[in-house]
């Protein structure tokens, strides 16, 4: 190829977080002879309801160099160590799902090993004592990774962040359009294809406008303007293993009490209820089943369980989880809702746009579009989406729940084989192996498989090396540490306060 091939008029249609995380890494990472422009319409809106990320979301802000102090002020954010899953195995029942590490490894055994042995004797203490961000979080304590503390739980520390998602989604078209994007306000009326490839030309906008490229990016939430609608994909629909296909979404006041580092996630008779605070608000959903609760109930039942006043009117999404069958389909990319939904229970969404975007940076193409690198696109976004789809079916189908039609379903279904092979390995010794880049790590399956009930019959065997005595201290000493560098971690509100007037100082 030579510099007459080059792709040099990218279309993005679409705003909202997907078009603006796309649109501003693409200023970012092709500084100069490209033409990047998005097209958006104010009338038609965004979904904006994902405010929960995980900590990869920290690479792609260092990578278009944000100040963390500044975004943070900038997006009412709060920090972020874990899930506090609530009823989910059985009512009355709570987990964490903590972000990092599960103890101190010790050689080529996992800390958990150790646990799960002087666990099946009684002799341990709960399995959140032994996780620094999860017993920080459940303290409303919060301080980053002290990485020159390279032999203490300090340096351990995981997070992510609860934001406004709309405020973000303003920010990056400020760092975009400084860049260079160009935004056009319309809407798409029709899409271009050329007669032969069937490749698309150009999108024609209201007001007789038209805007042609050579690379597509379809950022057009659930509709799939480009994908779908023009080039007629395909949807693969996964609501037989994940049937919540509803969420209503309302925020509310912050109560007097403290913004909390983590996400609530409350089991629901039909389904479950989020709680993401952040500083200004606390942002509220309740994804439902309608199978098994009416449009009508939903929001009832979410206005019911709200730490303080609601600040709008309830909004009910309709959705289908599920993937497309190609991410991309000829010059077309699709990024964020338009690529497939993955309910809101472990935050993966925005992450999705952000990994979408490092693989298309990976195989940006020529304007020839080689298959080869088309197809082994396709093949890396379907690997990463239905391992995050096995991972969220763990949450509904390893319950104790029988006390709903909606539980008894999710209980007794069938889930993929990879699943039931993974649910296997665990139950045998607590094994648990990642599977190329998959986006869960280990400690994450344990985490949940634990807290959702189920329990390995034994344990490492090379566990046995270590004597009963030492065995003991060794988990002891790990909880006890872990309490005393929580205690030394200021406040959760008051880190946030340092970081706001650190950034208005600026």
């Amino acid at each position: 190829m030579d510099a007459s091939s080059r792709i040099t008029r990218i279309v993005i249609v679409g705003g909202g977080t997907a078009g603006w995380m796309t649109a501003a890494a693409l200023s970012k990472v092709l500084e100069r002879g490209y033409e990047i422009t998005l097209v958006e319409s104010e009338e038609i809106g965004t979904v904006g309801v994902g405010e929960g990320t995980i900590p990869m979301i920290k690479l792609y802000n260092q990578a278009l160099e944000l100040d963390e102090a500044d975004f943070v002020r900038r997006t009412e954010a709060s920090f972020k160590l874990g899930i506090h899953f609530v009823d989910w195995w059985r009512r009355g029942e709570a987990y964490f799902h903590g972000f990092g590490k599960i103890g101190q490894d010790r050689g080529l055994v996992a800390f958990y090993q150790y646990w799960l042995k002087l666990a099946a004797q009684g002799r341990a203490a709960p399995l959140d004592e032994y996780s620094i961000n999860t017993v920080a979080a459940l303290r409303n304590r919060f301080l980053p990774a002290l990485r020159e503390r390279p032999n203490s739980p300090l340096a351990d520390i995981a997070y992510a962040f609860h934001f406004d998602a709309a405020l973000y989604a303003a920010y990056l078209r400020q760092y975009a359009e400084s860049r260079g994007v160009r935004r056009i306000e319309g809407k798409v009326v029709d899409v271009a294809l050329h007669p032969e490839t069937g490749f698309v030309e150009a999108v024609a906008l209201d007001g007789e406008r038209r805007v042609a490229g050579q690379l597509f990016i379809d950022c057009s939430g659930f509709r799939g303007l480009l994908i779908e609608q023009a080039l007629h994909t395909g949807y693969e629909d996964w609501t037989h293993w994940l049937p919540c296909d509803r969420a209503v979404a309302v925020p509310c006041a912050n109560p007097d009490g403290p913004i909390t580092p983590y996400t609530r996630s409350t089991a629901r008779p039909a389904g479950w209820q989020w709680r993401i605070p952040l500083q200004h608000r606390i942002g509220n959903g309740h994804v439902f089943c309608s199978r098994y609760m009416s449009e009508d109930e939903a929001p009832a039942l979410l206005l019911a369980n709200l730490d303080g006043e609601p600040l709008a009117e309830p909004r009910t999404l309709r959705f289908v989880t599920g993937k497309r069958r190609r991410t991309w389909n000829r010059n077309v990319v699709a990024i964020g809702l338009s690529s497939g939904f993955m309910e809101p229970l472990e935050s993966t969404s925005i992450h999705l746009i952000q990994s979408a975007i490092a693989r298309l940076t990976a195989f940006f193409p020529y304007t020839g579009f080689d298959q080869a690198d088309i197809d082994e696109f396709n093949a890396h976004a379907d690997f990463e989406v239905t391992r995050i789809r096995d991972f969220l079916i763990l949450h509904y189908h390893a319950t104790a729940r029988d006390d709903s039609p909606f539980w008894d379903d999710c209980r007794t279904m069938q889930v993929p084989e990879p699943l039931r092979q993974r649910i296997a390995l665990f139950e045998a010794n607590g094994r648990v192996f990642r599977e190329a880049n998959e986006m869960f790590a280990e400690m994450s399956w344990v985490q949940v498989m634990h807290g959702q009930g189920l329990r390995p019959r034994g344990h490492h065997g090379l566990v046995e090396l270590l004597p009963e005595p030492e065995l003991a201290g060794f988990v002891e000493n790990v909880r006890r540490v872990i309490a005393n560098c929580a205690a030394q971690m200021p406040s959760h509100d008051e880190f946030i306060r340092h970081v706001v007037a650190q950034a208005r100082a600026a």
